[in-house]
């Protein structure tokens, strides 16, 4: 049974309104009038058949072998990090393997680019970025995809 409370004056007898399916009958009086007259009207006309009663809501369970957009979300931030590299290469000059770090991996910088170039050419490898094992395989794809040699591997401790 719906029960609705006119305006503030909810202690009063003469405020309170409990429909039935199809009464259309108010014991409100005065100004509250036309506010019952509508809260009447959608508790007669809500649901199936003018019942008075909500439907209840309908809860989509995903098919098997597809995930809704939430749990791919989180399976992503409960995956174990992962580590993308930045091997050196004799082929690709510096400027170039800068412009394709800053369009390759979101929120580059280009310090960040340079150093991450830098440490590559000195040190034959650099670490670019630490993220879930889905984005780093896809940052992977993307730096070979433009001629850069790179890998992934699995981080030991810290945190996306």
């Amino acid at each position: 049974m719906e029960i609705a409370i006119c305006g503030k004056l909810a202690l009063s007898p003469n405020h309170v309104f409990n429909p039935k399916p199809g009464d259309r009958s108010s014991v409100c009086k005065g100004l509250c009038s036309t506010l019952c007259a509508s809260v009447v009207k959608s508790a007669t006309t809500a649901g199936r058949g003018g019942g008075g009663l909500l439907e209840r809501p309908v809860i989509e369970k995903a098919t098997p072998g597809r995930e809704s957009e939430f749990d791919l979300r989180r399976s992503r931030k409960t995956t174990p990090p992962y580590r993308v590299i930045l091997h050196n290469d004799d082929f690709n000059r510096r400027e170039y393997v800068v412009q394709v770090l800053m369009k390759v991996i979101p929120g580059m910088t280009l310090d960040n680019a340079v150093n991450i170039m830098q440490e590559a050419h000195c040190n034959g490898l650099s670490l670019v970025i630490i993220c879930a094992q889905a984005d780093a395989e896809e940052h992977c794809m993307q730096l070979r995809g433009n001629g850069l040699l790179s890998s992934i591997e699995p981080a030991s401790g810290g945190c996306c």
